[in-house]
């Protein structure tokens, strides 16, 4: 995004105009961060994909969201692409949130239900997959 951005600004707004709403967003999307987090650690489940899962998490965010930290990675993205005050990274966040969805949380979903059998299902049928 910033070499694209250094060879071919396309500016999202005059900064002062973009500057409050960007870090509302940057903001936002730390917060679910940091609380989807900390309601994994207190579940005392791994928080990395890369671990195996220990517990299915359902509350905190996970009562509203199956991929939190996921929304809030985007809106953490979104937040500094309008803080770098840049149409591209805009441009790229629709082939990189497909990639993740598609190669990550996909996957997750397949090894959650194969883990924890028809208990994730409901909570599937139950809480969005992101928002």
């Amino acid at each position: 995004m910033l070499l694209l951005h250094w060879a071919w600004p396309l500016a999202i707004a005059r900064r002062p105009a973009a500057f409050w709403p960007a870090l509302i967003l940057f903001l936002v999307g730390v917060a679910l961060a940091v609380w989807g987090r900390r309601t994994m650690h207190g579940a005392g489940t791994n928080i990395s994909p890369l671990k195996p899962s220990i517990s299915l998490v359902t509350s905190g965010p996970y009562r509203f969201s199956r991929n939190p930290l996921y929304v809030a990675l985007t809106l953490i993205y979104a937040g500094l692409t309008m803080l770098l005050n840049s149409w591209w990274g805009f441009l790229l966040l629709a082939p990189v949130l497909s990639v993740l969805h598609i190669g990550v949380v996909r996957r997750e979903e397949a090894y959650l239900e194969r883990k924890f059998g028809d208990e994730y299902p409901a909570y599937k049928g139950s809480v969005r997959r992101y928002i």
